[in-house]
């Protein structure tokens, strides 16, 4: 099995998940009473799996799905306003074909980049317990080892996904240092042949108040790319 079936595979397996109760309880709610503004879709409501190739050089790792974003469009970032603001940077630094995604079969493409996070499921205030990210973390693990043969840098999305997203490295084979290294923004640190990167999240709380600029943004993906060896 090539790594590209082995990670599609991976992806059916994710998107079958009913690990957390609270969760499966959450997101189905959410499908079935939706919200007014998107009264005609049919919710995804399920684990939202990776997006992107599976030789992809450069990896992104955010929190988990919006209840009315992923969780409605089944894919990361896909639909909320906070994938409006990561897509167009992202396409601004030549790593998309379109600024914009709207749903699943938008014609979106990434390139040499994946997009996942250490929770699939669309949590309740989005804030997840750490019973639920601990629960959910073989799946990163299992992801960040299929994608290790030609991963060569990541971009982490916040200090939840930086805390859930070291111990999965380690997992999947990375020697991290200790003490764990602290987040912040625009922080990297080195392991075993792959640049980690901090990033504050592209939530609308620091995208609305300034904390994180498309400039700023911008500049923690070039430079990841180019870490990466990315065009």
């Amino acid at each position: 099995m090539d790594d590209s079936s082995a990670l599609a595979r991976l992806d059916r397996r994710v998107a079958d998940c009913r690990a957390c109760p609270r969760l499966v309880e959450w997101r189905e709610e959410v499908a079935r009473t939706k919200r007014a503004a998107f009264a005609d879709w049919t919710y995804w409501g399920r684990p939202v799996p990776g997006f992107g190739p599976a030789d992809a050089r450069l990896a992104i790792i955010g929190l988990a799905p919006a209840a009315h974003g992923g969780n409605r469009t089944g894919r990361m970032f896909t639909g909320d306003r906070s994938g409006d603001v990561l897509y167009q940077a992202l396409y601004d630094v030549g790593l998309a074909s379109q600024p914009t995604a709207v749903s699943a079969d938008d014609g979106l493409e990434l390139y040499g980049v994946r997009i996942t996070a250490p929770v699939h499921c669309a949590p309740p205030a989005n804030k997840p317990t750490p019973g639920e990210r601990d629960t959910c973390r073989p799946w990163l693990v299992q992801e960040l080892t299929l994608l290790r043969p030609t991963l060569r840098a990541v971009v982490v999305l916040g200090a939840f996904g930086w805390q859930a997203a070291l111990p999965a490295f380690a997992e999947a084979g990375w020697t991290v240092p200790r003490p764990r290294p602290a987040f912040a923004h625009g922080t990297r640190v080195a392991l075993d042949g792959l640049d980690l990167f901090g990033c504050f999240h592209v939530s609308q709380r620091n995208t609305f108040t300034g904390r994180l600029t498309a400039d700023m943004l911008r500049e923690v993906l070039r430079t990841a790319a180019e870490a990466a060896g990315l065009p």
